[in-house]
């Protein structure tokens, strides 16, 4: 039973599904929508045997066109400085698990935020991305001015914001926005591939290594190494590594401890 009413978490063998259930206005991000998909990470989060969230919109026409716009006509000033969306995606890409945005439409605004809070976005063909704040009189504020511009480039992103041009699921796999872009037909198989790899590995090296790439980014070089080289010293103390390393001299597949 669906204990949410504007999303579904839906638990499958190797991966956790988390789909914005709000077809009627293409998947728009208001308020509770935002606190459900904070609560189902939570439960993600405490579910040993997740190891991937999939991020997905209900119906081919829409992964998340943004916010409410209803919504965001009547915030105030002062209202800005609340955690609000961009807290929600400061959840998502901190957390312990290994993300998956399938953009199957529209990411707009709000959309295109949560896709680039992910850990791995694939698009289908169709999707079209963009951050067309501008056009509202203000600027992306969920991490899209920060995280487009870590992704893609600060001129590239600058062009995006500046333009609010919307651009296909090719194009930004062009631009590495996307890392693959697919037939929408094929956009549930290619994630299930890529989550059911992620979840093949050593559960505790799938977290290190996330946490490592996010937290030695905007650091210097010798003390992103450093952060590294600690948390590849943890790594070496688990059962994962013991398991994985005889499994790969005996020549078969590893059980690691989660699996």
């Amino acid at each position: 039973m669906n204990m949410f009413q504007n999303i579904t978490l839906e638990f499958k063998e190797k991966y956790a599904l988390v789909m914005i259930d709000r077809p009627e206005v293409r998947n728009a991000l208001n308020a509770d929508t935002l606190k459900e998909i904070e609560q189902a990470v939570d439960q993600c989060e405490q579910n040993p045997s997740v190891n991937v969230i999939v991020f997905k919109g209900t119906g081919d026409k829409s992964f998340a066109a943004g916010a409410d716009i209803g919504q965001l006509k009547e915030r105030k000033m002062l209202d800005a400085l609340v955690p609000g969306m961009q807290g929600t995606y400061k959840k998502i890409e901190n957390c312990s698990k290994a993300t998956i945005a399938a953009i199957n439409g529209f990411a707009l605004g709000g959309g295109c935020e949560l896709a680039l809070a992910c850990d791995i976005r694939v698009a289908a063909e169709h999707a079209k991305i963009g951050l067309p704040e501008l056009n509202l009189g203000i600027v992306p504020g969920a991490g899209g001015t920060q995280r487009l511009a870590r992704v893609v480039g600060k001129g590239i992103a600058l062009d995006m914001i500046l333009t609010g041009k919307i651009i296909s699921g090719i194009e930004a796999e062009r631009i590495g926005l996307v890392s693959e872009v697919v037939p929408v037909e094929k956009l549930d198989f290619v994630v299930e591939q890529k989550a059911e790899a992620i979840h093949s590995k050593g559960p505790v090296a799938v977290k290190l290594a996330k946490m490592v790439v996010h937290k030695g980014f905007d650091v210097d070089l010798d003390t992103a190494l450093m952060i590294e080289k600690l948390a590849q010293t943890i790594a070496f103390g688990t059962e994962d590594k013991t398991e994985g390393t005889a499994a790969f001299l005996e020549k078969r597949k590893p059980q690691f401890t989660n699996q």
